[in-house]
């Protein structure tokens, strides 16, 4: 099956850090907070789907206080030709789209945290969207 994308853009986007000790512990306890990735679709017209590929910090723990960071990307697909398996259009927006899309959404975060006084924030540049979406069907 094929697809094109249609259109993309920022549907959401949350960053708020409530206060300046939030800002001073964030700097020391980065590593206390986690990247997520989470993927979502929305079949908007027979042939038209939308895909929302969401990336978050969030806290391992909750002994400190928390900030709200959120990108949803959304990525507008129509599919074209025959009908296709339900395994073959999961792995489209749960792989190809993803795929095609993280470098930009990746690179909005980062320079949100950079124009924040956050330089070192670690987000990996690359996500094996293939391995996340074999792992989750083992599960």
């Amino acid at each position: 099956m094929k697809y094109k994308i249609v259109a993309k853009y920022i549907k959401d986007l949350k960053f708020n850090i409530p206060n300046t000790k939030t800002f001073f512990l964030l700097s020391k306890n980065i590593s206390n907070y986690k990247v997520n990735i989470d993927i979502r679709s929305n079949q908007i017209k027979k042939d038209i789907v939308e895909v929302e590929t969401s990336l978050s910090l969030n806290a391992q723990n909750g002994d400190f206080e928390k900030i709200t960071t959120q990108i949803i990307h959304a990525t507008i697909i129509e599919l074209e030709g025959e009908q296709t398996t339900k395994e073959i259009l999961e792995k489209i927006i749960l792989i190809e789209i993803p795929k095609k899309i993280y470098s930009e959404i990746r690179e909005i975060f980062v320079d949100l945290f950079e124009k924040s006084g956050f330089k070192d924030i670690k987000i990996d540049k690359e996500v094996d969207f293939e391995k996340l979406y074999n792992q989750r069907r083992v599960q």
